[in-house]
């Protein structure tokens, strides 16, 4: 189960593709798989540009660049996963829409191969638990823009073997990211700590407190981020901000984790962020 050769990668949005661009540069071959032949062309595309332009700002050669375009195939058929060592599943963070599909990985896909989730809140023993192969099921939680930043967190849920949690691991070694390991607790590590700072910016932001201009250069300046608060739930995307903050209040049932109702309103206004250009601040798509 250590040899990964080959890489399926489900969901060709902003994840996915980053994952695949990642994984084909670094010697994996690939399948890209979407239902949806728009996104997955559409990804495809993304992917050829990002390269381009790493090649005309030098990052890497034009051979280097063909070649690793030359190594992601895409489908439209989730069948076409079956013979992949290792799949990655990169949809929509929605648990019902994920458990649906391990349960046709698990269909699909050879039986000895290992199925991960890129799920950066829902609980790895729950997808798992859709498939008969709980054992070769972890979480592999990439972060955005995948190609630029360097962790990947590792989730192992009560079943995952020995064997499938140190090959991710290896897996993203290879790919060259720092791997770190996180219990199957709601939100992990990263967005245990990471969504309630974000939620408390939005009360600050509903209470008053201050601007949420103010609040993102207060924190920018004040404490050394790259990106305030606020900026990073729009760059984020507001709606996954509110799934992972229903995730950690109902999985961990203390109020401490109750989604601001500004977060809330902001989401069933279509306020989502850079996504569609307006979220607590407002951006040219």
């Amino acid at each position: 189960m250590g040899n990964i050769q080959l890489i399926g990668i489900v969901g060709a949005g902003q994840m996915g593709r980053g994952i695949a661009q990642v994984a084909a540069q670094t010697g994996y071959d690939v399948v890209l798989f979407d239902a949806f032949k728009n996104s997955l062309d559409f990804g495809h595309g993304f992917i050829k540009t990002q390269l381009d332009k790493g090649v005309e700002k030098g990052k890497w050669g034009r051979e280097q660049a063909d070649q690793a375009f030359s190594k992601i195939k895409t489908t439209v058929e989730i069948t076409d996963l079956k013979n992949c060592d290792l799949v990655i599943e990169a949809a929509t963070e929605k648990a019902q829409l994920k458990f649906e599909i391990f349960k046709k990985l698990d269909e699909v896909v050879k039986p000895e191969a290992i199925l991960a989730s890129n799920t950066s809140s829902i609980s790895i023993t729950e997808i798992a638990a859709q498939t008969k192969r709980a054992d070769k099921v972890a979480g592999m939680h990439f972060m955005n823009p995948v190609p630029v930043m360097k962790l990947v967190e590792g989730i192992r849920g009560l079943e995952t073997s020995d064997e499938t949690f140190n090959t991710v691991a290896a897996v993203s070694e290879k790919m060259g990211k720092t791997f770190v390991r996180a219990q199957d607790y709601p939100g992990f590590a990263v967005n245990r700590i990471l969504m309630p700072m974000i939620n408390e910016a939005v009360y600050a932001l509903y209470e008053g407190v201050a601007s949420a201009k103010d609040i993102d250069t207060a924190m920018k300046l004040g404490t050394n981020q790259p990106m305030g608060p606020l900026e990073l739930a729009d760059f984020i995307g507001l709606d996954t901000c509110l799934a992972i903050m229903n995730v950690l209040h109902d999985g961990l049932a203390d109020t401490k984790y109750r989604p601001c109702p500004l977060l809330r309103q902001y989401v069933a206004a279509g306020r989502l962020g850079r996504k569609n250009g307006k979220g607590f601040h407002s951006y040219d798509k």
